[in-house]
């Protein structure tokens, strides 16, 4: 899997091949070390150049051993006798060299970076850190603030910024390898003292104590709970304050507490489960494989509110040709004017020409006529939504695809207005639209395969993570959220406060609690949609509708104008309209107060556990139901969904797999204990999937599609 032959008369060319990333497979660390011991003992080889196949230089460890009897070459001493060698060794980087592949790279003499290459320690973002000398040998090289700021992020490093920082010695736009070729016959007998970087000693700034109480304050707090990031601070640290090889014995036993924490092994679950929600079916059993999509080159967007916008700015970025259309006049032109903003301001960021003349406008619909595919992102009215529909169908060419970005609104009823209900999907966004990941694509019972494959294939464009789900109210992530949501209400009216649900919910690892995330969105916006459920009765407070127990707190605060941040006052207070710090209100602590005792209610002490139990069980039980009435294909979908969409802590691994490591058996217990206490609340009932489940011996998460698929009895 490392293939060494002779070039230019005198260098060892040592190309790693195990497609399509180079990883380092055990057969291929058994390549590397074979290869370098032949080249260096060869009197003929004056020089070494170690590259990848395919345009690649090495994407790291192969993540697949992770969990299994590692066999193979270790990789510290791979790279320490790479270090070692009496022949310079240089490094011909293409495509990426990302963590043991970037750690591999520095225990080379040289580095040679191609123009567009990508190089990082990611390792991070698997609950790991560098741990083949990466976080010893990088700081040495480059300095600790700079490392300690790629260590912690995991974020990868143009080749243009790698040679700034000084961790690569060379960047070419030509050919690498033999750039590289030529750069190892131009240093063929100097001295390698100085190339040795493990030999070399730490540059550490004066306030070095400081520096890296700063860094940890700051690495905690945006970590939220995650223990990697600060372990990668320890392991920079012992770079900066031991010798090489006391600092190699520290990142080691680090390594090893973290290699077996639960939260390496829900960052690896996340890893792969991102890359299997691509590969999506249908109930029906259609396959992500069996399906080819439309090419779309012209695609249409309506409406340009702030999801508008983001669609629009994100469809332009992926390269399509963009017509939008607003019918009012001043929205039109606030809408063009903040698209143009955003894909100028981009543009800039990233280096690249602006797509600005890619976005057209019109207050017309007859201008997506020769669209590929429109997604309508209007006011959330179900009747607007119906006309623009029957509109569409007749207007568009019969293969056009019609999507639409509501958040909750039956996919089903809007095909069913239209001439080609097989055209039908929904395409739903998550604001900000051009920011945010995730990406829900809706079929219904009569959406044609090619559909969904052609909705899934523009999101992967447009570089989100989409995920097929099953029409129903709120599909995926809102239906699951409603719990949620109900249940933070519930503990308010129990006794609770705002800011304490909210901080046990942050403490768990959400960026931010229930209701400063309903202060955001504004509370208007759920008020909207229970009124059109008809569950809101103006200046009534009472906490049953349509059979099962209701809050009508939020209802309550809405009547007042209380709508969140954008009116300066919501379940917090702020200085201003719109601006963002939240504060504690004491006007909402007397109103709920009062609300209780009006109620008859008897406040009581709420502990945090009680809040995380109560809020997240329920949102885990309704992912249950999903995967019983097979709205998600599997518990990856949901868990990506929540993940990339809702902010649950990545480090949890998402909602299903979190259940799975607390345990099945422990969250039935707690539902049923919850359920005894509040037998009004319907989504407390364990669900039967759940059940299930317990009574098949709680099966390890990737087996749960067995007991799914298995027939079961109603009785």
């Amino acid at each position: 899997m490392a293939e060494l032959s002779l070039v230019s008369r005198s260098v060892g060319l040592i190309t790693l091949q195990n497609p399509p990333v180079n990883a380092l497979s055990a057969a291929v660390r058994r390549g590397i070390v074979d290869t370098v011991q032949r080249a260096v003992s060869d009197p003929k080889v004056r020089c070494v150049v170690i590259c990848g196949q395919n345009g690649v230089f090495c994407g790291g460890a192969d993540i697949r051993e992770f969990g299994t009897n590692i066999t193979g070459p270790p990789l510290v001493p791979m790279i320490h006798s790479i270090e070692a060698a009496d022949k310079p060794v240089v490094a011909a980087i293409e495509g990426s060299a990302l963590g043991g592949g970037l750690e591999l790279a520095l225990g080379c003499h040289y580095r040679i970076s191609h123009a567009k290459a990508r190089l990082g320690l990611p390792e991070v973002t698997l609950g790991l850190l560098p741990a083949a000398g990466g976080s010893q040998r990088l700081p040495r090289l480059i300095g600790v603030p700079a490392a300690l700021d790629l260590i912690t992020t995991g974020r990868h490093a143009t080749a243009a910024e790698a040679l700034k920082l000084g961790f690569v010695d060379q960047v070419t736009d030509q050919n690498t390898v033999e750039a590289a070729v030529k750069f190892a016959l131009s240093v063929v007998g100097q001295s390698l003292e100085s190339r040795r970087i493990g030999s070399l000693p730490c540059p550490c700034p004066v306030d070095m104590d400081a520096l890296f109480e700063g860094v940890m304050q700051r690495v905690r707090q945006s970590a939220r709970g995650a223990i990697a990031p600060v372990a990668c601070v320890q392991a920079v640290r012992a770079a900066a304050t031991l010798p090489y090889a006391q600092g190699m014995q520290r990142e080691q036993e680090l390594m090893a507490t973290l290699f077996t924490s639960g939260q390496a092994r829900a960052l690896q679950y996340c890893f792969f489960s991102q890359r299997a929600v691509s590969r999506w079916s249908m109930p029906s059993g259609v396959r992500w494989d069996t399906c080819k999509p439309k090419p779309v080159t012209k695609a249409a967007v309506i409406g340009l509110g702030t999801m508008g916008r983001g669609i629009t700015v994100a469809l332009a970025q992926a390269g399509l040709s963009v017509v939008v259309v607003e019918t009012q006049p001043q929205q039109l032109k606030a809408g063009q004017r903040a698209v143009s903003d955003m894909l100028e301001r981009a543009a800039q960021r990233r280096g690249v020409p602006s797509v600005v003349q890619g976005v057209r406008y019109s207050q017309e619909l007859q201008a997506v006529a020769d669209a590929h595919l429109v997604i309508e992102a209007v006011f959330e009215d179900m009747a607007l939504k119906e006309q623009l529909f029957k509109q569409l169908s007749s207007i568009c060419n019969p293969d056009t695809l019609l999507c639409t970005n509501t958040s909750a609104l039956d996919i089903d009823h809007l095909a069913s207005q239209t001439h080609r209900p097989q055209q039908v999907v929904g395409m739903h966004f998550f604001a900000p639209a051009h920011v945010m990941k995730l990406l829900e694509v809706v079929y219904g019972p009569r959406s044609a395969p090619q559909a969904v494959a052609t909705a899934m294939a523009l999101g992967k464009r447009m570089g989100k993570v989409s995920v097929a789900v099953g029409n129903c109210r709120g599909f995926v992530g809102n239906r699951m959220l409603m719990p949620y949501v109900e249940e933070a209400l519930f503990l308010l009216e129990e006794g609770a406060s705002p800011e304490m649900v909210d901080h046990a919910l942050e403490e768990f690892g959400f960026p931010m609690g229930v209701f400063r995330m309903s202060d955001l969105s504004g509370l208007d916006v759920g008020w909207r949609v229970r009124k059109a459920a008809g569950l809101v009765e103006p200046g009534k407070v009472s906490r049953v509708r349509q059979g099962r127990r209701y809050s009508p707190l939020g209802d309550l605060l809405c009547e007042q104008g209380r709508f969140g941040q954008k009116t300066g006052q919501g379940w917090y207070r702020y200085e201003t309209p719109g601006s963002w710090e939240a504060r504690p209100d004491p006007w909402l602590h007397s109103f709920l107060e009062e609300y209780r005792a009006r109620q008859g209610l008897v406040s009581r002490r709420i502990d945090s556990q009680e809040v995380q139990e109560r809020c997240l069980y329920v949102l885990i039980n309704e992912g249950f139901n999903i995967l019983q009435e097979s709205i998600a294909a599997g518990p990856e979908d949901i868990d990506m969904i929540y993940v990339f969409g809702y902010g649950w802590p990545r480090h949890r691994g998402g909602p299903m797999f979190y259940a799975s490591q607390v345990g099945l058996p422990q969250v039935l217990q707690r539902l049923e204990h919850y359920q005894q206490l509040h037998p009004d609340v319907p989504h407390l009932q364990p669900s039967s999937l759940l059940r299930r489940l317990v009574s098949s011996g709680s099966p390890p998460i990737h087996r749960w599609r067995q007991v799914i698929r298995k027939p079961h009895s109603a009785l």
